[in-house]
């Protein structure tokens, strides 16, 4: 690259130059030549520190990491005879763990003969995601990978507030009342 744009230490534009002479205009300052748009026409090079550079770079992507969601899914297993009580159970734990923002899988296990009859877990799965429809909502449907069934509920997002449910209900009666009435809508 014969030339490149510069930009100076303070952020100021130096302009278009011949790169030994950035390099040298570099070095008379104690800093070093970095180049920052190399897809740029001409390529974009900073007049800086490399090390206070980089150890912002890493400052930075530290900061963008902490701010990272950390997504935690949790598993419940059942079998096609899973009696009450212990579905019950199961699904509490499944609720627990939704209210608090972590994901579920729920998991069907098939053994030997039972893979003839999937229905049977396809019922518990139906009967789940009815029983958690108020907390988490299905992300991925029901599906099979070899001797299991399984599907993957989320935390529901958007929560409707109580009052515009009401609140609808009364414009739509006002609505038909006027309509009945007939006067303008």
């Amino acid at each position: 690259m014969p030339q490149v744009r510069v930009i100076g230490n303070e952020g100021e534009q130096l302009g278009v130059m011949d790169t030994r002479d950035a390099v040298r205009a570099a070095r008379q300052q104690g800093l070093d030549l970095v180049e920052v748009a190399p897809g740029a026409e001409p390529p974009v090079c900073r007049i800086i520190d490399f090390g206070k550079f980089q150890y912002e770079a890493k400052k930075k992507a530290n900061e963008a990491k902490k701010k990272q969601a950390v997504i935690i899914v949790k598993e419940v297993k059942f079998r096609p005879g899973t009696d009450e009580h212990d579905y019950s159970y199961r699904m509490k734990r499944a609720r627990e763990w939704l209210q608090i923002g972590d994901k579920v899988k729920a998991t069907i296990w098939f053994r030997g003969r039972e893979m003839t009859h999937r229905e049977l877990g396809a019922r518990i799965l139906a009967k789940l995601e009815h029983d958690l429809e108020d907390v988490g909502e299905v992300e991925v449907a029901p599906r099979m990978e070899g001797n299991q069934l399984f599907t993957i509920f989320g935390p529901r997002r958007h929560k409707k507030p109580e009052g515009s449910k009401q609140q609808a209900e009364g414009r739509s009666q006002e609505s038909a009342a006027k309509s009945q009435a007939g006067g303008p809508q």
